[in-house]
């Protein structure tokens, strides 16, 4: 079993699972959070009509939410947090887009996942055919969120993370249920 980054905690899933209202829900609480990187990508690709878009070049926006998402984790790691930091996805979710998207994924980005670890628990979101919609930045079909999650779930579990499914409920239930499961652990 690998070691714990014992309050650094990753929320993943596929598109549309209510990731983004959840992270702004334990904000609320107190909690520090750190956004999804894919949506900052995409914004910022339209704004500077980039080519690195999941529409466009696949590889392109695969390779930026990379340096981004080890941005963000060097960021969070070099703080002195004493309270739970939450991620809107992480590392391996980059990994898990490319393995969906069938991009081979480089060693380089192999070590760098092994290296730079979260805590052993990690909460996945279901998919919700109910609070899925479609935006500027969210183009997949409702099947496709749920082909992300599998591979989300399959990829966290082959580096050894243990998931915890989080229940479709009201944001407040489910930012209760995150930190009942947290504050167990302590």
């Amino acid at each position: 079993m690998k070691q714990d980054n014992s309050i650094v905690y990753i929320i993943t899933g596929g598109p549309g699972a209510g990731k983004t209202t959840l992270l702004d829900e334990l904000n609320k609480n107190g909690l520090e959070t750190v956004p999804e990187e894919g949506r900052k990508i995409i914004k910022e690709q339209i704004d500077s009509n980039g080519e690195g878009l999941p529409w466009l070049n696949k590889e392109l926006f695969a390779e930026l939410m990379f340096k981004e998402s080890v941005k963000s984790y060097l960021k969070i790691s070099q703080m002195n947090n004493v309270r739970p930091v939450f991620f809107d996805r992480g590392i391996l979710d980059t990994m898990g887009y490319m393995r969906l998207e069938n991009i081979p994924i480089p060693a380089f980005m192999e070590a760098k996942a092994r290296e730079m670890v979260y805590h052993n628990n990690v909460f996945i979101l279901p998919p919700w055919k109910e609070i899925y919609k479609n935006d500027p930045e969210r183009k997949q079909t409702f099947e496709k969120a749920i082909l992300t999650f599998e591979c989300m779930k399959e990829i966290y579990q082959e580096y050894g993370y243990s998931l915890i499914e989080v229940p479709k409920a009201a944001v407040e239930n489910r930012a209760r249920f995150i930190l009942d499961a947290i504050s167990s652990n302590n």
